[in-house]
């Protein structure tokens, strides 16, 4: 059986904010638009917000046992979301390559939003209760991402 550590969550929680902020930051270089480019750099700032959130979980570290069917069924599950996560490092940079509207960026970073909030809200079940607040939090800011990004394709269609 794969063993997939707890701290893995938390490093991959870590990894996806890294990305993106790269992603981000691609962005504000790619497009000339300073609203769009004001808006990529505050998600790209608050990314490394999240990070930092992230690392300070990691280094607080505890063994937790979430309630599950079988032993390890949260941990496998997480392990396969990780790995088939679209928000990894190569699709950011296939991201940032294939991407060349205002549009498609927006539409691409919305698509990672929703994902990366799948994975926060079913990285709550693997974390210590008095942990869930925070992973919470930052649902509740990649939501606001979310509507962010959204707000600023309509105010570009019109």
């Amino acid at each position: 059986m794969n063993i997939f550590d707890v701290t893995e969550i938390y490093q991959f929680a870590i990894q996806i904010e890294e990305n993106g902020e790269k992603f981000y930051r691609a962005m504000v270089e790619k497009f000339d638009d300073p609203k769009v480019k004001a808006l990529f750099d505050l998600l790209a700032e608050e990314e490394v917000y999240h990070e930092n959130v992230f690392k300070e979980m990691l280094a607080k570290i505890e063994d937790y046992n979430p309630r599950e069917s079988y032993p390890g069924e949260y941990f496998d599950y997480l392990h396969a979301y990780a790995d088939n996560l679209v928000f990894t490092l190569d699709k950011i940079e296939e991201g940032i390559d294939s991407v060349t509207t205002v549009d498609e960026a927006l539409q691409f970073a919305i698509g990672k939003e929703l994902d990366t909030i799948l994975y926060y809200h079913e990285m709550r079940n693997v974390v210590p209760e008095h942990q869930q607040k925070l992973v919470d939090d930052i649902i509740n800011e990649e939501r606001k991402h979310v509507v962010k990004l959204t707000e600023m394709k309509r105010q570009l269609k019109k």
